[in-house]
């Protein structure tokens, strides 16, 4: 009898484990499945056409990955109906978070504005929004002061007089103006440097290149052309090139691109402002990891200085960044 309730005992012990077992698995899996899902984090770039942003898409998704994220580029062409599409996806998906390279200062706020209030934090790359409470925090180049040093090069370059032509990036950047209105707060104290265009080629290559050859149609004698951005110098380059004027016309950049970086080595480019797409895009990576884990006190914006590089300190650099940081 005693040996029939010793069994008895085990037997409704070792029922009762399995049962709580059981009940405690089902909830484990489902937090599981939702930790998996929220371990995920959205790359969206204006345009990969571009090596520049190439490099800043690449960059963050690599970083959030080795931070143990899944992490996803989406392209948006420069348009902000697919920003918009890819925000909706996004956000059905359920990210984690959303590093963020914005095609329109005004344009791109509605986007960041409802994955906010799907909860999905947004961390600006390289262009900014125009406005200070939607996205967690806005990681930009120094745009202004780095033009502000490019500004005083040409200056120097020129010798303080000559005509020249200004290609402006997209008009609805904000890095556009920063870039013009810093360049020209230097440039316009010389009356002898004359501006005889300035228009927008929207950061592409190709368009710089035909509306360089468009000005130099009307206005064949220019010293030097100042691009809003290295792919619009290489496009201006370009046109130079089949204007056969190569030896007579200066060109300057903006990013620190592989071509131009090359071209200025070679003494086709005099000079560019030198970005770090990288180091931007592991910041927001790092600062997304730490907004998931708990951290609120993130600073609105996030400056990054900007290095002027030219053929006489060429040797310190590389294509995005520095020799010593490759």
């Amino acid at each position: 009898m005693a040996r029939k309730l010793f069994l008895f005992i085990i037997f409704v012990l070792a029922l009762t484990i399995f049962t709580f077992g059981c009940k405690q698995k089902k909830p484990e899996q489902v937090s599981d499945d939702g930790s998996k899902r929220r371990k995920r984090i959205a790359v969206v770039i204006s345009t990969l056409n571009n090596p520049w942003f190439v490099v800043l898409g690449n960059t963050a998704k690599e970083r959030a990955e080795q931070l143990g994220y899944q992490a996803t580029i989406f392209d948006s062409q420069n348009d902000t109906a697919k920003e918009s599409d890819h925000f909706d996806n996004i956000i059905a998906g359920g990210y984690a978070a959303i590093l963020f390279n914005p095609t329109d200062a005004d344009g791109s706020i509605a986007n960041v504005k409802k994955a906010k209030e799907a909860d999905i934090p947004a961390f600006c790359i390289d262009r900014e929004i125009n406005s200070n409470d939607v996205a967690v925090t806005q990681i930009l180049s120094d745009n202004y002061s780095g033009c502000v040093e490019l500004g005083q090069y040409f200056v120097k370059k020129m010798n303080k007089k000559g005509k020249y032509v200004e290609l402006l990036g997209i008009l609805g950047d904000n890095n556009t103006w920063n870039r013009s209105k810093g360049f020209h707060s230097v440039v316009d104290n010389y009356p002898e440097l004359k501006m005889v265009a300035q228009q927008t080629a929207e950061f592409d290559r190709t368009k710089a290149m035909e509306v360089l050859e468009s000005i130099l149609q009307a206005n064949p004698e220019i010293d030097a052309v100042f691009c809003g951005n290295d792919a619009m110098a290489m496009g201006a380059y370009q046109a130079i090139v089949a204007a056969d004027k190569a030896d007579k016309v200066m060109v300057f950049g903006f990013d620190g691109a592989k071509d131009v970086i090359d071209s200025i080595h070679d003494a086709k480019i005099a000079a560019t402002g030198m970005q770090f797409p990288r180091k931007m895009a592991r910041m927001a990576a790092e600062q997304a990891d730490e907004y998931i884990k708990g951290r609120r006190d993130f600073p609105q914006k996030v400056p990054v200085a900007v290095e002027l590089v030219t053929q006489e300190n060429i040797a310190k650099y590389t294509a995005y960044g520095r020799q010593s940081e490759r």
